[in-house]
């Protein structure tokens, strides 16, 4: 059976900036990769788009291409459930969605968001909402579509203020082999092209990191490209490294 990987988004780029890399690697493995969009972040991570003067219709769709070619560029499936932001809210009926397309996907990996962002509410929200599927999936009893699951790791990928959300990376993924494919994917997101270089010299830094702490540092030159994550329930075997 092929590996999966699910990958619980808040809006239609977060997965692109923060675990393209990974995304990309599983892909090119051969592994399943699914990445849930909650929402199109069409109020509030579409601010060139408004200056247009384009409506909130014609915000969602333009953020839908773009999040859809990103996911086809990385080699992933993507779902979008449209559930709204600034804010995202918790209902009963996302996490009933998402819990069947855990049940669908049974992923040996998930991705999602830290549990803390004191400058986007959005992102702690889908990350609690990807820790609640996760655990009700398993649950015999829980009325879903679809047989229970197991438990797999969870990765919280690289908030976009990490020292203000307290995050602390325990995992360097080299991404180095995919980098150009990540590059490609975050120059689908047309919407929000000012991130595109920050996020490059992201890669770079926690690239730099990653040469110097996980084996001998000769002092040579080197262009390792790495994105970081948090584990979370860290007793299970982590797959990803």
């Amino acid at each position: 059976m092929t590996s999966s990987t699910l990958v619980v988004s808040a809006h239609a780029a977060d997965f692109v900036w923060r675990a393209g890399g990974a995304i990309a690697l599983a892909a090119a493995r051969g592994e399943h990769v699914k990445v849930v969009c909650l929402s199109f972040g069409e109020r509030g991570e579409s601010a060139s788009a408004w200056r247009a003067g384009k409506s909130l219709e014609e915000i969602k769709e333009m953020r839908r291409t773009e999040a859809e070619n990103a996911a086809g560029t990385l080699g992933a499936d993507i779902e979008f459930l449209d559930a709204g932001d600034y804010p995202l809210r918790e209902t009963d009926e996302l996490v009933d969605r998402l819990v069947t397309i855990f049940r669908e996907v049974n992923p040996a990996n998930m991705l999602t968001h830290t549990l803390a962002d004191p400058y986007n509410g959005d992102h702690p929200t889908a990350g609690q909402l990807a820790l609640k599927a996760r655990i009700f999936s398993q649950a015999a009893g829980y009325p879903a579509t679809g047989e229970p699951t197991g438990a797999p790791p969870v990765f919280l990928f690289e908030p976009h203020q990490p020292e203000m959300c307290g995050f602390k990376p325990e995992v360097l993924l080299d991404i180095t082999p995919v980098f150009d494919i990540k590059r490609k994917a975050m120059e689908c997101m047309a919407a929000q092209h000012h991130l595109w270089e920050y996020y490059t010299d992201l890669a770079k830094r926690r690239g730099t990191q990653l040469q110097r702490n996980a084996g001998p540092n000769l002092g040579l030159p080197h262009a390792t490209m790495g994105e970081a994550f948090m584990r979370v329930f860290p007793q299970v075997t982590n797959v990803l490294t």
